[in-house]
């Protein structure tokens, strides 16, 4: 096939094609991931499962009073109140907490592999100029390409919607990692040298402590972003508040999809605000 200039095209797609099919062959590693994914997502929705969601909204109002000790945000209580009573009376609690638990999963997901190699990252050029095109490729890339391997890979559920979920969302976990680790003060490094301190010592004593608010605005946007493959992930099976607003698209019911968005607003700003709570609570 020639393209516009008249020159043989290419094969990507096929080569991409080629390489999937090939993977697709290491069914029992995938199996062990997908077990792993599985787990976390099975102890996540059973403990959301377990508590009623009287308690459950007692124990975010609690979470956001203890973060917000310092300067206490009433308004923001009584918007958690109002607002998760308000997901309970619409009928949406359990696909909230499908959200949560898709949300929580990918996020904690992107920590566990985001942090070492921003850390990486943070102490290597050599890993930092490898890495950096690498996640403005994750980040660049439309989010509904993710659901293809996914697919391919893990098939349809709650796993792949985890697995697109964590690429899209790890890269800010890994830039603000390296850039909090990068903007420890040389000076103390140093001192930390000079009173015999080894690596690791000067890692978790000096440069993580000093990193932390950083690192927590890393984690807050990749929660913000795993949140907005929602809906992306409910069409290949993911539960949750995304599937009623993808079934309120493919039946045109305005009413019900605007619900289930205005829920998903509400989730969204919880998440939002105490995460960034959080964060300044650690400064």
């Amino acid at each position: 096939m020639l393209n516009i200039i008249g020159l043989q095209a290419i094969p990507l797609a096929k080569w991409i094609d080629s390489l999937v099919n090939e993977l697709t062959k290491f069914t029992e590693f995938f199996n062990v991931i997908s077990n792993f994914i599985g787990g976390i997502i099975n102890g996540f929705q059973w403990f959301f499962d377990l508590i009623p969601f009287w308690l459950f909204i007692i124990i975010i109002i609690a979470l956001t009073a203890f973060a917000n000790k310092k300067k206490q945000n009433y308004a923001l209580l009584v918007f958690e109140l109002l607002g998760l009573l308000l997901i309970v009376n619409l009928g949406f609690w359990r696909d909230m907490t499908q959200t949560l638990t898709l949300v929580l999963t990918s996020t904690l997901i992107s920590l566990i592999i985001g942090i070492p190699v921003g850390i990486w990252m943070g102490k290597s050029d050599t890993a930092e100029l490898i890495f950096k095109p690498i996640l403005d490729f994750m980040q660049t890339m439309p989010a509904f390409v993710y659901l293809i391997p996914a697919v391919a890979f893990f098939g349809i559920g709650m796993v792949p919607g985890v697995v697109a979920s964590v690429i899209f969302a790890m890269p800010p976990t890994v830039r603000m990692t390296n850039l909090g680790i990068r903007q420890v003060p040389t000076e103390l490094i140093e001192a930390a040298e000079s009173y015999g301190s080894t690596k690791w010592q000067e890692l978790f004593k000096v440069q993580l402590p000093l990193a932390k608010s950083t690192m927590m605005a890393g984690v807050n946007q990749s929660m913000m972003l795993s949140l907005s493959m929602v809906v992306i992930a409910s069409m290949i099976g993911a539960m949750g508040l995304g599937t009623r607003v993808y079934f309120a698209v493919g039946r045109n019911d305005a009413g019900n999809g605007f619900a289930a968005g205005i829920a998903i607003v509400i989730l969204a700003i919880i998440l939002d605000r105490l995460t960034q709570a959080l964060t300044k609570q650690k400064k």
